[in-house]
């Protein structure tokens, strides 16, 4: 039986707007007063998400959120930290000798802020991700902490060569997935939306067995392919597609509430 209904935001719940549509709101508030927990799942921290949180009313003390792509699992309303998995400075060496090399801009993330890096050219990440801080730095005067993940944000065209271009020992360090068109991410390499869910599943005393996933990129493979109903998004990529349970209506057609409506039609 589903218990936990986990959700991909950009192209997945949020149209092309960058919003929650009215019938996806009203399903999902519907499902979480029924008892079925509503997992917002995404690369970003919960500050910047927050306006959507509110918005479906997930702020019970049971409501949790998947952050940095599963390295943070975070309580909505004590903020206290379920899961956390992240990176040294020294972890990063390889990425910003890259992002130095070939002049390539890059971000660094810990569980609280954005490192932007004055020694690279400047990326487009200001632009996509808000309500955290930034903090402008040199590469080398990183500080000793824990950090979530590196970013890659310029502009598609841009960003297309560079993926291309990336070295094997990039690729086997990190887990690199592209998240949105314009953004490659670079994680720690057991780190996943699945890993995150996990434990948020083995809090609640659940499994995969209990979990619906919606997503549409490569960020939101394993958690679409481990849960037992894993859908995704007309809009989605032919590699996720291949591993999902249903393929839904696309983002800006109500995907998700589509689904839903017909898969707990006993329940709405």
């Amino acid at each position: 039986m589903i218990k936990v209904v986990a959700l991909d935001l950009d192209n997945t719940l949020l149209n092309s707007n960058k919003e929650i549509s009215a019938r996806n709101e009203r399903v999902l508030k519907q499902l979480h007063a029924k008892g079925i927990h509503v997992v917002l799942c995404t690369g970003r921290p919960i500050n910047a998400i927050w306006p959507l949180i509110e918005q479906l009313g997930l702020t019970t003390p049971d409501d949790y959120t998947i952050t940095f792509n599963g390295g943070l699992v975070i309580n909505n309303v004590s903020k206290e930290r379920l899961f956390e998995l992240g990176m040294s400075r020294d972890d990063l060496r390889p990425l910003l000798k890259f992002a130095n090399e070939e002049k390539i801009p890059l971000d660094i993330l810990d569980f609280d802020r954005v490192y932007e890096l004055s020694d690279v050219p400047r990326s487009i990440y200001k632009a996509v991700l808000k309500n955290i801080e930034f903090r402008d730095i040199k590469g080398a005067n990183l500080p000793d902490t824990t950090y979530s993940k590196a970013i890659i944000a310029t502009p598609a065209e841009k960003l297309t060569p560079i993926i291309k271009q990336l070295p094997t020992e990039l690729k086997e360090k990190y887990h690199a997935v592209q998240s949105q068109p314009m953004i490659m991410e670079f994680l720690p390499p057991k780190v996943n939306k699945m890993v995150g869910l996990q434990a948020l599943l083995k809090h609640f005393g659940l499994d995969f067995s209990n979990l619906m996933t919606f997503g549409d990129a490569d960020n939101d493979f394993e958690m679409i392919q481990a849960a037992a109903q894993g859908i995704v998004m007309a809009n989605g990529l032919p590699q996720v597609k291949k591993v999902a349970t249903a393929i839904t209506d696309s983002n800006d057609d109500d995907g998700v509430a589509t689904y839903c409506e017909k898969y707990f039609a006993t329940l709405l």
